[in-house]
């Protein structure tokens, strides 16, 4: 089965996660993604060694790929990376803030020689303003774009436990991508793309931003709560497990006192009538619901939401996750053996993709350096033909 990116040459100079997500997407639609790294590596690759003796996160962000080292310091190697972006469609880069540009790599200036090339630069905060040289790791953003002070329990601010700044960012800049490669079918020229950590994440925090904006109060933290919707939370039963439960209308919230609690006068007490009512008298609802779920067990409370058609969950821990039901995985070859990933998210009629081996350090260097590099005794600086316009 041909993939919709197949044909397409992607050159990302990337470590960690947020521009490894986003061509590890484009290599599962089919795109060829030459990753570039230094002599020791990317250096998620050193993270931790959990899934088979590799890295996690690496795994995960960089299947179907090739891995060639380069020293783009070194003038030859330099020009062995321009030579290739004469046959590329994007380049990615998120290196630290400045250092494609001062290693030769501005994107502006590549665009210029190339102008069919999409380039991608993916930073913390920017391109512009004042923190734009600033390091940015996914827990700094958390807390700088006030995610955290949303997150956790009353008594303290928490964090998301996934690299979710990171993901964000990536995300976005796929999307990017794919609309950019879309541009340039009808105009022929590539564009300059820029996402940074801080802007995915804050446009994620727009609601909270929006209460704080306009009724100068953010979402405070609850827990296993939703600061704006009752009931909606974790309540414990019986035996001592917690259920997530959500009523999101008034028709549900009948239905939820009538079938579950089985008091349906609840639904029009004055306290409960409206969303807004039981929200501000969280604490008395949260009584009334403890008290009926307490008495229990987990297969009748369960048994009562379903009859009832309210939304419900178990609060699962990562191993609940491991053998759950609905968990779709799906192999991936790594230089340590085979390792199970979480399948791809989106299904298509077409059926699933089979994904790339995730490469050693280096593993491309000899194939990639005879396949672009400079002939033993030629000019570095003759110029390599770029492949022929789509």
């Amino acid at each position: 089965m041909s993939l919709p990116l197949e044909g397409l040459v992607v050159v990302a100079l990337e470590q960690a996660v947020a521009a490894p997500y986003c061509s590890s997407r484009l290599a599962d639609a089919g795109a060829r993604v030459i990753k570039v790294e230094r002599s020791e590596g990317d250096f998620a690759r050193h993270y931790d060694h959990v899934a088979n003796g590799e890295s996690a996160y690496f795994v995960w962000l960089n299947r179907g790929k090739e891995s060639l080292c380069l020293n783009i310091k070194d003038a030859r190697d330099a020009e062995l990376l321009q030579r290739i972006l004469a046959h590329a469609d994007v380049f990615i880069q998120n290196l630290a803030p400045g250092a494609a540009a001062r290693a030769g790599f501005r994107s502006a200036d590549l665009r210029a020689r190339f102008p069919r090339l999409i380039t991608v630069d993916i930073s913390g905060y920017g391109e512009q303003g004042p923190y734009r040289t600033m390091k940015a790791y996914d827990l700094l953003v958390q807390c700088e774009t006030g995610l955290a002070s949303i997150t956790g329990a009353p008594e303290a601010p928490g964090r998301v436990g996934v690299s979710i700044c990171d993901i964000a960012c990536g995300m976005y800049a796929h999307a990017a991508v794919l609309e950019a490669l879309l541009e340039r079918q009808r105009s022929g020229a590539g564009q300059g793309i820029a996402v940074s950590l801080f802007d995915a994440l804050a446009e994620w925090m727009t609601v909270p931003l929006l209460h704080q904006q306009y009724a100068a109060r953010a979402p405070q933290r609850v827990g296993l709560n939703h600061p704006s919707i009752a009931p909606y939370g974790a309540y414990r039963c019986a035996s001592g497990e917690q259920l997530v439960i959500s009523v999101q209308n008034e028709r549900e919230w009948h239905s939820f006192c009538q079938g579950v609690l089985q008091q349906p006068g609840l639904a029009n007490d004055e306290r409960f009538d409206s969303n807004v009512r039981r929200c501000e008298n969280r604490v008395a609802l949260d009584r009334c619901i403890a008290a009926v779920f307490l008495a229990c067990s987990r297969d009748e409370l369960t048994a009562r939401l379903g009859a009832a058609q309210i939304g419900f969950g178990a609060v699962n821990s990562v191993a609940d996750l491991q053998r759950h039901a609905q968990l779709r995985r799906q192999d991936v070859t790594t230089p340590s053996g085979l390792v199970e990933l979480v399948a791809a998210p989106a299904q298509s009629t077409l059926g699933p993709r089979s994904w790339g081996a995730v490469p050693a350090v280096g593993e491309h260097d000899a194939v990639l350096r005879a396949e672009f590099g400079v002939e033993p005794g030629a000019d570095p600086d003759q110029e390599m033909p770029p492949r022929d316009a789509d």
